[in-house]
This record gives structure tokens, sequence and C-alpha cells, in this order.
């Protein structure tokens, strides 16, 4: 989704006035509807900044990913709501009703999502942390993949992609087979987003499968990015620009594989190297 702006542009040492077409922002505000003791509970959760469109697929992906539900089945519903807002006259509130409260914390979604929605948690205890919630690792050798595979990756991601080549401002996220066939692409002008959309499709559509396929991201990899593509137990991730050190130490811990600054003629592997053919 975009809207079209007026920009002064300087080029060939001279202005001129253009339209541009920029990718819209705007505000998510996520909801649960939950029985507890046999009382309808809403829960406000979140505030994303996120892209219009593929909104269920984000609240999809993002509960899973979080591990507030351990089973895309747990969903019962997920509408739209509220009054349509703004310049671009949307709805701008998602809620998101549970037919299957009994696993859910409440005080672990109270701390960990209302009081670090924006920014989530950080460092070591994150890690030991994920331990408790993610048993088993990755696989440690397959899927097995071709240095051309990784390298032609991005650019496969970029063609499809619909709103890259208008606003030139949006991130994506892309699962693919392991021999570089793109299963299916989200964007969104956030990174996290972005992935959240596209597990959360991929799930609705039961597309996952850990034994042949890799992630690839546009941007940098994160922590929390690397967290995300945990919890579908893929492998093998790879991302356009450089890992952070905690992204390194949680691939490292399990048995991801990380690729990243993934160039037409170079990349760096930063763990686990097993799952890529290099001869």
């Amino acid at each position: 989704m975009n809207s079209e702006y007026k920009v002064l542009k300087y080029s060939s040492n001279k202005f001129e006035n253009i339209d541009d077409l920029i990718s819209i922002e705007e505000p998510l505000e996520i909801s649960l509807k939950y029985k507890e003791s046999d009382k309808w509970i809403n829960q406000s959760l979140s505030i994303t900044m996120r892209t219009p469109g593929d909104d269920e697929d984000l609240v999809r992906g993002f509960l899973y990913n979080e591990q507030i539900i351990t089973n895309i089945s747990d969903i019962d519903s997920i509408e739209s709501y509220g009054d349509k807002v703004g310049q671009y006259n949307i709805r701008n509130k998602i809620l998101a009703t549970l037919n299957n409260s009994k696993n859910i914390n409440i005080s672990k979604i109270k701390r960990d999502f209302l009081t670090n929605s924006s920014c989530g948690v950080c460092g070591k205890s994150s890690l030991d942390a994920l331990e408790i919630i993610k048993k088993n690792k990755t696989n440690p050798s397959e899927p097995k993949i071709k240095k051309e595979v990784i390298v032609k990756s991005p650019d496969i991601l970029r063609e499809g992609q619909s709103e890259f080549s208008k606003t030139g401002g949006i991130h994506a996220s892309g699962l693919f087979t392991s021999n570089g066939e793109l299963v299916a692409v989200r964007e969104d002008v956030g990174r996290h987003n972005a992935l959240d959309k596209l597990i959360g499709c991929a799930l609705k559509n039961n597309q996952i499968d850990p034994k042949t396929q890799f992630i690839t991201c546009s941007g940098r990899l994160n922590f929390e990015l690397v967290q995300k593509v945990l919890m579908t137990d893929i492998g093998i991730m790879i991302g356009v620009g450089a890992p952070t050190s905690l992204a390194i130490d949680l691939a490292n811990k399990f048995d991801i594989t990380l690729v990243g600054f993934v160039k037409r003629d170079s990349f760096n592997i930063y763990t686990n190297n097993k799952k890529v053919i290099v001869g």
C-alpha cells in the first residue's frame, strides 16, 4: 500500500518537482480475546507500526512466533474493528479470538508485551529463556543449499515484491525451497512485521517444511528476526545485510545457518556452514 507525495528532487545538478510513491506506515493495535474462568477477557497486547495489508497474516505470525499460541488452530477468528480513520480511511485495530486459552500465560503477556512491546528483551537472559520455550535445535545438516541459490535469492525476493519497485522504502521476507524457488513473500515497512506476515501466511496455508526450505530477508538480521525463524524450525536464514552479535549467538545455539552480506558474487557464512554446498 502506497501513496503519492510531492517531492523536490536534486539530480544532474538541478532541482525538479516530482510525484513520488511512498510506502504507507500506520499503527496497528493488536488485541486478544480469550476465556478466563468462563469469562471473556479482552486484552490489548501490542501496537506496531506496519504497512496496511495482510494484517491477519501479521497477527497469526506474531502470536505464533512469540509463542502466545503453539498451534495456528488455537486462533478462532481474526477481525479488524473500529472506525476507519486517517487520510487513508482504514481500520487500525485488530482482534484475535482464541479458542484454547488453557496454555496462555497471562502474566507473561502483561510482563513481556505490554511493557516491552516496542523493543523486546535482549542479552543472555533472552537466550536462556528461549531454551525454556524451544527445546529442540534445528537440523544441523539439512537442508543443503548451493552457493548459487544463496546469491540469487535476494534478487528473486525483490522480483517477488509488488511494492519495492514503486517506493524503494519497504522490507520483505521470502520463503524459499532449497533449490531456490520462491514459495511466498510478504512486505512491510518493518522488517519484523514482514517476517511475521510471511510466517503467518505460510502457517495458514500449511506451507512450512523445514527439511527443504530457507528464509531470506531484506536488510540486516537481528536477534528477534532469528528468534521468529527459529520457532518454525527452519534452519537456514539469509540476509542482505549484516547480522548482529546476538543474532549470531542465537543461531549458533540452535544450529541455524546464518548467511549475511549477500551480493551477486559474495556472502558471509556466520554460523554452521554444514548446510551450504561450498564445492
